[in-house]
C-alpha cells in the first residue's frame, strides 16, 4: 500500500502544469502568490522551455533568496539573457504592478 501511495504521489507531482512548476519557483524566489501565478502563465507563453527551467531554478537559491522584487529582479539579470530579462519585467510590471 505504500508503494501504492508513493507511486500515485510521483505520479500527480509529475502531472503538474509548467504554469504551476514556474509559479512554484516564482514564489520560491520572494515573490506573492497571486503575483506569481500571473506571470507564469504569460511567462509560459513566451519563453522556451529551457528558459523556464532557468527561472524556475531562482527559488531553489534558498540560502541567497530575494526578499523583494528588485532582488528577485537582480537574480534575473544575472542570468544574462535578454528574452527572458524582457519577459520577466513585463509580466511583473502587469501582473505586480498592475500597469
Amino acid at each position: 500500500m505504500k508503494r501504492f501511495c508513493l507511486f500515485l504521489f510521483c505520479f500527480l507531482a509529475s502531472c503538474a502544469t509548467p504554469e504551476s512548476q514556474l509559479a512554484s519557483g516564482l514564489q520560491r524566489a520572494g515573490l506573492g502568490k497571486n503575483t506569481s501565478e500571473c506571470m507564469a502563465d504569460r511567462m509560459v507563453d513566451r519563453l522556451s522551455l529551457t528558459q523556464l527551467l532557468k527561472l524556475r531554478s531562482l527559488g531553489s537559491l534558498s540560502e541567497d533568496r530575494p526578499r523583494s522584487a528588485a532582488e528577485f529582479m537582480r537574480k534575473v539579470r544575472a542570468l544574462r539573457d535578454p528574452e527572458i530579462l524582457s519577459v520577466t519585467t513585463s509580466s511583473l510590471a502587469v501582473c505586480g504592478l498592475g500597469l
